[in-house]
Formats: C-alpha cells, structure tokens, sequence
C-alpha cells in the first residue's frame, strides 16, 4: 500500500494556476518533476489560455474551463507522442498558463529620432511617445516569439523585449501614413486610431498580440523645425503684411510725439517698401524680376520725379512742398480745405490728402 501511495503522489491529479499580480503574461506551470496521469483535471479560468509544450513541440491549447486529460481532449499531443492506442499511461510535458486580459497604459517612446518625409520641410527627425494596451491573441507564437521558455515572463520582461519592436511598427506605419509634421500636434487623437490597421497586423502576425488602443500623447521635432513652424504660424497670423507694417508705424507715430516726427515718414516708406518685397516673395506668381508695385499716393517708379514728398508730413513738411508759411498750412486745415488728422495738439496729413488739395 505504501509503494502504490508513493506511486499515486507522483502523478499530477490537478493542474491549475490562480495569478495574483496583474503583471504576469505567462507562467510555466512548476511540475515539481512530476508526471500527468490519465483522467487528470486542467483548470482554466477566465482571462486564461494553457498551452502544452512537448519536447520543444507546440501541443493542445485549452481555453477556459474545466477540462479532462483524455485521449479525445489531447489529439495533438497524442501525435506528438506516437500513443497508437491514445492516453493510458502518466506523461511529462510542460504546460504554460497565459493571460490574456487587457493589460492597459503601457508606455512607449522613440528612444532615437524618426526619420520621416515631410511634404512641407524634407527630411525631419521626429520624437514621439505615448501609451498603448494590449493583450495575447496567439499562445503558441507569442511564447514562440516574445516570452519563449521564461518560467514567469512579466510586463517589465515584456517592455524590454518588445520596445524596439513597437518602435520599429510606429515608425513604418507613420511612413506609410504620411501625415505631415504640422498636422501631427493637431491630430493626436485620430493618429492613434489611424495607425492601428496598420500596425496591428504586424503585431499579431509576428507577435500573437493585438494591440487595441494606441495613443500618441508628444510628437516633437528638432528646435530649428520648431522655429520654422513659429515663422510660418507667425506670419499666417499676421495675414496681410502691408496692413500690418502700416498698423505698427501709425502705433509708433502715435507714441513718438513731436520729437520723432522727422524720421517717421521716411520709416513708413520704408516699412511699406519692405512688406511690399516680402509679400513679393511670398506670392509664387509674381516673377522675381517683377517690379513692385508704386506705394499708395505715389507715381510709377518710371514717372516718379527725383524729389519726392512723404507718404505723411506735417505741416512744415506741407508749408515746404507749397513754397508757403507754415501759418498758411494751419489755417487751411483748420478750415477744412486741406484734410489731415490732428493727434494731440500736432497735424498730420497724408500724400493723397495733399494731392487732393491741390487739385481743387
């Protein structure tokens, strides 16, 4: 009686596995050097898969539930081990235990820039991070391909192994998505759920998981990419940049009071000229040998005489141009004659108001 007993008690009766960490993906169940018998009851509980391994050979998959070790429940391993007349005698293999829940906020990040074609800057380095979740589809290739013979393969096990790996996919399926670098900050959201049909076909086929939600939280670029997505937000701002250049004169005319009158219609000339040739050099239709258009007020480049009034002048500059007192000037624009606008107690009238006058 007690050989049979010793015999009995090295035969497994039993198996099954309860996991409480929440970050084992798989587990090798400890046989203890210890024998299968015949009729032996398997538990597999939800969020559960058990793969049988014989020999380095992929055996039976059993889902969850209770399960009877019999010649009918263990068709591939009866294969496997030649048993012409199916499952009597005790047997050895190794069973592993595989989680297949979601497991959710795992982070990823390009430990290295990105290579991308861009369509508006060419060829720009790209960092990116994120999260994803996860869970195991395919027992037989995940443990063939990412866990492999580990008797208890974890979440950290699995980051290391498959970092580089889930770069590697992002960075293809960004490839192919050709989204450009100024939209990638808008389109966070929708770039996730865009790339998934893209990787996930990698990740199962290769893999045995499947990703099913991938966010991308940063995308960054070189500080010299940085700069020109400003520039271009910047002067996309801006709008029109005569408008603009004549906006930030008339602030400075209005703040300069009387002491910088002098200057300040030789620098509204010159500010205007300088938005005229940047305008010119951003419209692709104008040609670079193009001549720019005469500033407002102003004759033709061709008919301009040599001595040119300024765009806006103050009544000296208006008692000069007539060859009269400078009393002569204030007393018509009291009237009303000549139109100018009066900021604080000082004129200022403008070129078109001057031609008008004169041609009355």
């Amino acid at each position: 009686m007690g050989i049979f007993n010793f015999i009995k008690g090295q035969a497994w009766e039993i198996i099954e596995w309860q996991d409480d960490s929440r970050d084992t993906l798989s587990y090798r169940w400890p046989d203890e050097d210890r024998e299968i018998k015949r009729g032996a009851q398997l538990i597999v509980r939800e969020s559960q898969q058990v793969q049988f391994v014989y020999l380095g050979q992929y055996g039976d998959t059993f889902a969850p539930g209770k399960h009877s070790l019999v010649t009918d429940n263990l068709p591939i391993l009866c294969r496997l081990k030649g048993w012409k007349y199916g499952f009597e005698s005790p047997f050895k293999a190794d069973v592993y235990y595989l989680n297949t829940r979601l497991f959710t906020g795992n982070k990823w990040g390009t430990a290295n820039p990105i290579m991308m074609r861009d369509p508006d800057f060419g060829i720009v380095r790209v960092r990116a991070f994120g999260i994803f979740d996860f869970k195991i589809t395919d027992p037989k290739l995940f443990l063939s391909e990412v866990a492999g013979t580990d008797h208890h393969f974890r979440l950290n096990e699995f980051h290391d192994t498959m970092r580089s790996r889930i770069i590697s996919v992002f960075s293809d399926a960004l490839a192919s998505a050709r989204i450009p670098v100024l939209d990638l900050a808008t389109r966070y959201g929708e770039l996730g759920e865009a790339l998934l049909p893209i990787i996930n076909p990698q990740m199962t086929g290769k893999y045995g998981i499947e990703i099913t939600s991938f966010v991308l939280e940063n995308a960054s670029v070189p500080p010299e990419v940085e700069q020109a997505i400003d520039k271009r937000s910047s002067m996309g701002a801006v709008g029109n940049l005569n408008d603009y250049v004549k906006f930030q004169l008339a602030q400075g005319l209005d703040q300069g009071g009387e002491g910088n009158t002098a200057n300040t219609a030789a620098q509204l000339g010159v500010g205007l000229a300088m938005a005229q040739q940047m305008a010119q050099m951003m419209n692709p239709t104008q040609g670079a040998g193009t001549t720019p258009p005469p500033l407002p007020g102003t004759a033709p480049a061709a008919a301009q005489p040599a001595a040119q009034a300024p765009t806006i002048l103050t009544p000296a500059d208006v008692a000069r141009v007539l060859a009269v007192s400078e009393a002569d000037v204030l007393s018509v624009l009291e009237s009303g004659e000549l139109k100018g606008r009066k900021i604080g107690s000082a004129w200022r009238i403008t070129q078109t108001a001057l031609d008008e006058f004169l041609a009355h």
